[in-house]
This record gives structure tokens, C-alpha cells and sequence, in this order.
């Protein structure tokens, strides 16, 4: 019982990662600070979409699925959760370019706004 609280854990966290990727940078606009944890999250975000890396994230859901006796899965925590939803045909080699280029994008515009913000002022 304790591996399948922490597997459903770990999905709860693994997107709350993604949303971070995706807006964290609107949390920048308020706390600064935050900058210093998003950016490397959001490189992080846009080198596994690009390069088709494996997440450990996913790796370890599905070893803890395992260790509950239930079954894992074979795509990645996108294809499994959230694709589904949306493109139930699966996740393909241009979503996932097109899903990278989304938070590549996402996060200049506001980082973009951020440094026009900090010039403005001086």
C-alpha cells in the first residue's frame, strides 16, 4: 500500500513539475528568486521534449508501481497521463518538438518581459 501512495505521489509531483516548466517563469514576474529554480527546470523541460531523454520521474513511478504489485507502463509519463487526453492517437516525434518548442516559447516571452521590465526601469 505504501509504494502505490508513493507511486500516486510521485505522478502528483511529476506534474506539478511539468506546470512548473511550463509557468514558472510567471512566478518570476512576482518572486524574483524563484528565477534561480525555474531555469534549470525549464531546460531540463525543453531537453527532454528536444532530445527525447528519458525522465527519471516516470523510471521511478513505474519501479514503485512495480514494488506495489501493480503494472507500469512503457511511454513516458506524458504519453501515459496527459497525452491521453489530448491526443489519444499518442505521442509522436513532432508532438514532442512541438510540446518543447510550447515551454521554449512560454518562457522567453516572460523572461523576455522580465529583462524589458528591469531595463525599463534604469
Amino acid at each position: 500500500m505504501l509504494f502505490r501512495i508513493a507511486a500516486d505521489s510521485l505522478v502528483l509531483f511529476h506534474l506539478s513539475f511539468i506546470l512548473f516548466v511550463l509557468f514558472g517563469g510567471l512566478f518570476a514576474l512576482r518572486w524574483r528568486p524563484v528565477i534561480w529554480l525555474h531555469l534549470p527546470a525549464a531546460a531540463w523541460g525543453v531537453a527532454v521534449e528536444f532530445f527525447h531523454l528519458p525522465c527519471p520521474l516516470t523510471r521511478w513511478e513505474n519501479l514503485l508501481r512495480h514494488l506495489a504489485g501493480q503494472e507500469g507502463y512503457d511511454a513516458g509519463f506524458i504519453e501515459h497521463y496527459v497525452l491521453a487526453l489530448i491526443y489519444p492517437a499518442g505521442l509522436t516525434p513532432q508532438i514532442q518538438l512541438g510540446l518543447g518548442t510550447l515551454v521554449l516559447l512560454i518562457n522567453l516571452a516572460v523572461y523576455g518581459w522580465i529583462i524589458w521590465r528591469r531595463n525599463r526601469r534604469v
